[in-house]
């Protein structure tokens, strides 16, 4: 195992602190917030996949089978968080190579007959006993590390093609490709996102960017131009009522559930749409039924909790920048864009402003992999403001 992996791990087993921090120590409003939205998910999730879960050989006819399962999630994300925050920041820079190179080769495996689990045409999954691991949720974080060291690395030169951008260009492509294999084309998004969010925060040339964009939605252009399935996914997206029990089904039955709730939802476990007409009610589409049983209200009280938690994980990074910590600001204002693209995203389909993406709603939806990364990547976004809290008082970080 490499050193800087060893150390993550020695680190995380609680060698990176003296003693347990205070909530004097960071922002203890960030970690309300965050399991306010994680409980909420799960009691959502467990609304959302009742009548699905006993009707369904799949769970046994379980009605609790996708509540335990996002409890288990819970659980060993609260862990992975105590761990991950106990790990200096310093520690991440190390292990950020590492951990990416770990992530490209699980992307390699899950494409991997045998190894991989092909769910519904998709390959996104490797088979780990109680629990499915998805690679492409451990890339979102383990590309934020590297796209925030690769910056500090190359600081002096982010303004060249050739020495900044074409090494972190080809490295995106790749995992990029790897992940169009599967296909998953919303992590795509989000992970290339992320990335050119990060280069951007860094110091990358304003034309280069802005040119990068132009690539980009002209590639995305072109990736659905070539496949029949995206086309038909935008078809369905601009007019779901043309093809209601078709190509604009899902969309269709989340508009619905958002008619139904009006402004304060028609109640809690109530929602008719989740009775097996909206598709996936547990994961993509958890916002529709959170709609129709809380209404309008809950609706904005979750948009408002995502936009402060957003919001200030750039305040935090900003103060890291203030106190010269280029890494840990980066990842801080990278974990706020992650979690606010994805959001956005999520949120956008469920509304129908943007076409299906196959995107979960973070630190909500069910979702092993991507409960565990969320939980880390909010404790990470702490270890940042605890280290930020400990250098104003004078304090070794």
């Amino acid at each position: 195992m490499p050193d800087a992996l060893s150390g993550l791990v020695r680190n995380g087993l609680g060698g990176g602190a003296a003693a347990p921090p205070r909530f004097a120590d960071f922002d203890p409003r960030v970690l309300w917030v965050g399991v306010i939205l994680l409980l909420t998910g799960l009691v959502m999730v467990y609304s959302a996949s009742i009548a699905f879960a006993e009707g369904s050989r799949f769970t046994g006819n379980r009605a609790q089978f996708f509540l335990v399962r996002h409890a288990l999630a819970l659980a060993l994300g609260f862990i992975a968080a105590y761990l991950a925050f106990r790990v200096p920041m310093a520690t991440w820079q190390r292990a950020a190579l590492p951990l990416f190179l770990v992530g490209v080769v699980l992307l390699v495996l899950v494409l991997i007959p045998g190894i991989g689990k092909s769910v519904n045409g998709a390959r996104r999954w490797i088979p780990l006993g109680l629990m499915n691991m998805q690679p492409s949720e451990l890339m979102k974080l383990f590309a934020l590390l590297y796209a925030a060291d690769y910056t500090v690395r190359k600081a002096a030169v982010m303004h060249s093609i050739k020495q900044g951008f074409l090494p972190m260009a080809g490295a995106m492509v790749f995992v990029g490709w790897l992940l169009l294999r599967e296909p998953d084309m919303g992590a795509f998004v989000v992970i290339v996102t992320i990335a050119v969010g990060v280069l951007f925060l860094g110091g990358m040339n304003a034309r280069l960017f802005f040119g990068l964009v132009l690539l980009l939605v002209a590639s995305f252009a072109l990736l659905i131009a070539f496949s029949e399935y995206r086309r038909q996914r935008i078809i369905g997206f601009m007019d779901p009522w043309s093809d209601a029990f078709g190509k604009g089904y899902q969309l269709s039955h989340a508009l619905i559930a958002f008619g139904r709730g009006e402004w304060f939802g028609v109640g809690l476990g109530a929602s008719v749409e989740k009775l097996f007409y909206l598709p996936e009610a547990h994961t993509d589409f958890l916002l529709a039924v959170i709609a129709e049983e809380l209404g309008l209200v809950g609706v904005l009280a979750i948009i408002l909790m995502f936009f402060w938690l957003v919001r200030r994980a750039i305040v935090i990074g900003r103060q890291a920048l203030a106190l010269e910590r280029t890494f840990a600001a980066l990842v801080a204002q990278g974990i706020g864009l992650w979690l606010g693209v994805q959001t956005l995203i999520n949120m956008g389909v469920n509304m129908g402003v943007l076409p299906t993406k196959g995107l979960t709603l973070p630190l909500m939806s069910f979702g092993g992999t991507g409960i565990l990364m969320n939980c880390v990547a909010l404790a990470i976004l702490l270890r940042v403001d605890f280290e930020n809290r400990r250098l104003m008082r004078g304090l070794k970080a």
